[in-house]
């Protein structure tokens, strides 16, 4: 094999290359005998089909056997001669070739970057926290109270006001036809009450039971079910009984109604559950906070493949949101050129983080466990519930399933690890400072529950 180097380019290394016609006719001959020993043909022996029969009758699918085998062979050898780290499969392109002649090829293989692993002591991070209060406490008792709380019938004939509940049947109709998820039967709403599209709990006031009416909506363009936003809709609403909401307690009585035997009891869940999705966004910032560090370090160039690789997943998402009205509310009005500039950076830092925490971890021997991807593959199957089996077995089959799994439990293991020996300092900051995106200005609400 005659192999021929050309200037490099960045992180591509090209290569010429030529197999002699010797070897792959010897190839296909070794072949060619092998299949002959194996055949079972009508009139013959098994495995005394005379070679002349077998090349005539599989001399082409043998060639073009032997010619992909071969290609890989060598692109296998050329990357091992020239201690090559191939970023992607290398690209092979026939130059000159017909039978009984020289095979002629160009290999194209982009490499990995020599990654230098930063001073992971110097980076200095802050790690905000939060902490449960006895006012948050009450006021998530208090909203469970509220979900929970009992009516009573209003005996007064009159039609709905702000705040009463009214119990109705409804159909919404788009262009004159019903839709999925417009119906219901015996529903209770609290009239000019939040959670409905707007304009919907505000049309009932006035309406008394027995009566009908038509109220006319518009979905918001950012509605959960794509179908529908921006659409507008007309609900015929059958009013049928008119309710008060009784006071919400918050009591012992509350408490065992959710499975605990005093009230005191289910403060201290409710306290352990907001202080678990403070923790968890305490978690996330430090991570953000120190992926930006890293990023901030690491200065080498990245192979091209792999961010156009990355980038098309993410344009591909960003289209169907486009598509579907669901564009985020910070790219709108963003022309495609400038959207696609800035997905394409974020993809090159996906990519460039990527492959230092893999370096990070291969340095230090992190790697992610057996026992720890078992762990994951059931925690993914308790997510389903009566379908664990079918979802164990789904990962069990599908090993590529597992990898994903695998990716971010590696990940984590290099964030700590990188935790571990940064300077991490603490502060305290209020809940809502604690959910806001750190990319948003310094006035923007924050965003999550945990915002209160």
């Amino acid at each position: 094999m005659q192999v021929v180097e050309k200037p490099a380019e960045g992180l591509r290394r090209a290569f010429s290359v030529v197999l002699p016609a010797a070897e792959l006719a010897a190839r296909k001959e070794a072949r060619l005998a092998e299949l002959g020993r194996q055949l079972r043909l009508p009139g013959f022996r098994p495995g005394k089909v005379p070679p002349k029969i077998v090349a005539q009758r599989y001399g082409q699918a043998v060639m073009s056997e032997v010619l992909e085998r071969s290609l890989d062979d060598a692109a296998r050898r050329v990357v091992a001669d020239h201690g090559l780290k191939p970023a992607a499969r290398p690209r092979v392109d026939i130059v000159n070739w017909s039978e009984g002649a020289d095979l002629e090829f160009t290999l194209d293989i982009e490499v990995l970057p020599e990654i230098t692993i930063p001073e992971l002591s110097e980076i200095a991070v802050e790690k905000l926290v939060a902490t449960a209060s006895e006012e948050e406490v009450a006021r998530r008792l208090e909203e469970i109270a509220r979900r929970h709380r009992r009516s009573e019938p209003i005996e007064e004939a009159r039609p709905a006001a702000v705040g009463d509940l009214l119990v109705v049947d409804f159909v919404g109709r788009i262009n004159g036809k019903p839709f999925k998820g417009g119906t219901a039967s015996d529903f209770e709403i609290e009239v000019g009450g939040t959670g409905f599209i707007p304009g919907f709990t505000e049309g009932l006031v006035g309406l008394a039971p027995g009566e009908t009416k038509e109220i006319v909506v518009t979905f918001p363009e950012g509605y959960p079910a794509a179908e529908l936003a921006g659409k507008e809709a007309t609900f015929t609403v059958t009013a049928k009984a008119l309710r008060r909401a009784l006071p919400p307690a918050v009591d012992d009585e509350l408490a065992k109604k959710h499975g605990f035997e005093t009230l005191e009891a289910m403060r201290e869940a409710v306290r352990n559950a907001i202080q678990r999705e403070y923790d968890q966004l305490s978690r996330l910032r430090l991570k953000r906070a120190v992926l930006d560090a890293l990023a901030e370090r690491a200065a080498f160039p990245v192979p091209e493949g792999m961010v156009e690789a990355e980038f098309g997943g993410i344009w591909q998402r960003v289209e169907q949101e486009m598509k579907e009205g669901r564009l985020d509310e910070a790219d709108r009005g963003k022309d495609e050129a400038t959207l696609k500039a800035e997905y394409r950076a974020i993809a090159e830092r996906r990519v460039r983080l990527g492959l230092l925490l893999a370096e990070i971890g291969r340095a230090n021997n992190l790697s992610v466990s057996q026992d720890e991807l078992r762990r994951a593959v059931m925690a993914e199957a308790s997510r389903y519930p009566g379908q664990e089996r079918k979802v164990v077995e789904f990962f069990q089959q599908n090993p590529e399933a597992v990898e994903r799994l695998r990716a971010p439990i590696f990940e984590d293991k290099v964030i700590d690890f990188v935790v571990a020996l940064a300077k991490v300092t603490e502060r305290t900051v209020e809940p809502a400072e604690l959910a806001r995106d750190p990319d948003a200005p310094a006035d923007a609400p924050a965003a999550g529950a945990a915002a209160g």
